[in-house]
């Protein structure tokens, strides 16, 4: 299992950054290794959504994510072909003058044993956090 937290503050309006984060359908656009996304179900504050991610291997995975306008999102694995495990969240907090603190954090587990498998872990956690929190805020500063 791998874990990882990371805060960094960005120069983005904290309303941007919400909508960067919950505009699900968009990822493939800017998310590095996201193949695809299928929202399944959007309720109010509540989305499951199916990830298909090519990170070292290809990896498909459902979660249903919580959101708190302008405040958080958080995520738990409803299902996935090779995750025991996939917990993690968004949260956001407005610095004024167009700064957002941002923390961002993770923690994955997949199934078995096979060839990779902690590199596959910690490439998701430790790899592609920074990127991931970077890709977004650009993504949310164009909005």
């Amino acid at each position: 299992m791998a874990k990882a937290e990371r805060t960094e503050v960005f120069e983005v309006p904290i309303e941007k950054f919400f909508q960067a984060i919950v505009d699900y359908k968009s990822y493939p656009q800017f998310a590095d290794g996201v193949k695809s996304i299928e929202v399944l179900k959007q309720a109010g504050d509540t989305a499951e959504v199916k990830f298909n991610l090519n990170i070292v291997k290809e990896i498909t995975y459902t979660l249903k994510l919580t959101s708190k306008k302008n405040e958080s999102v958080d995520w738990s694995l409803v299902s996935g072909d090779m995750m025991k495990k996939n917990n993690g969240g968004w949260k956001l907090k407005d610095l004024g003058q167009g700064k957002t603190e941002v923390t961002y954090h993770l923690e994955v587990e997949l199934k078995g044993f096979f060839p990779g498998l902690g590199m596959i872990e910690k490439t998701m956690v430790n790899t592609n956090l920074p990127m991931n929190m970077k890709a977004f805020a650009k993504r949310a500063a164009s909005l």
